[in-house]
């Protein structure tokens, strides 16, 4: 996310709405470019995170969740996450939010969206869905004990990475695997070194990226 995003959204938290100036709230974020507050503007509303509302006033978006007198909720969108080697930094700021049907899952709670990078999980089997690149992949944050066979969302040295989990009795280690056409490598990593691995959740489906006709 651009950093003058950033502060826009930190400007919002602050407030309960902004009037409609942009050249006024350039002031507030030091940029002197109303066109710049108009662009960023236009940008945070695309992603869901504001709104302009019909009284000129600018309002962040709130929380994921259920959304009030709708059959719809939404999941934050966390960013990329490789299907690779895991070079797409974890920034957890939130990028917008993925609005579903209430029907799609049956848990609500808890949930995070990341989008899929790269092709190393197209042959993974997520409730009959492989992860390819674009894929929505959502995880559940609030589970983190992975046991062999799950597809789980790692952090490996500060970068968001998909693969399946498994335990390695030979090496005594757990192993990140890739399932796809290509020869991906799989990573290894010590069970006692979580200075540089977490669990950041279990991916729990895949929201295909859309095909239009």
């Amino acid at each position: 996310m651009h950093d003058i995003q950033r502060k826009l959204l930190d400007l919002c938290s602050n407030c309960d709405s902004l009037p409609l100036s942009f050249r006024e709230i350039g002031r507030r974020v030091d940029v002197n470019h109303p066109q710049k507050i108009k662009h960023h503007l236009n940008q945070l509303a695309k992603k869901n995170l504001i709104i302009i509302d019909n009284r000129k006033k600018i309002i962040k978006l709130g929380k994921a969740g259920i959304i009030k007198n709708t059959k719809m909720f939404s999941i934050p969108i966390l960013g990329l996450a490789d299907c690779g080697l895991a070079t797409a930094f974890a920034d957890e700021y939130i990028e917008g939010y993925l609005k579903v049907s209430t029907s799609v899952l049956k848990k609500k709670k808890n949930l995070f969206c990341v989008k899929a990078k790269g092709d190393s999980m197209n042959m993974a089997n997520i409730y009959g869905k492989s992860i390819e690149d674009g894929d929505f992949v959502i995880v559940d944050g609030e589970d983190r004990e992975a046991a062999s066979g799950d597809y789980v969302l790692s952090i490996i040295d500060g970068c968001a990475n998909i693969k399946r989990f498994a335990r390695d009795i030979v090496n005594n280690c757990f192993v990140l695997l890739s399932e796809s056409t290509q020869n991906y490598p799989p990573i290894f990593i010590d069970e006692g070194d979580f200075n540089s691995y977490m669990i950041n959740g279990k991916v729990i489906k895949v929201i295909k990226k859309p095909v239009f006709n």
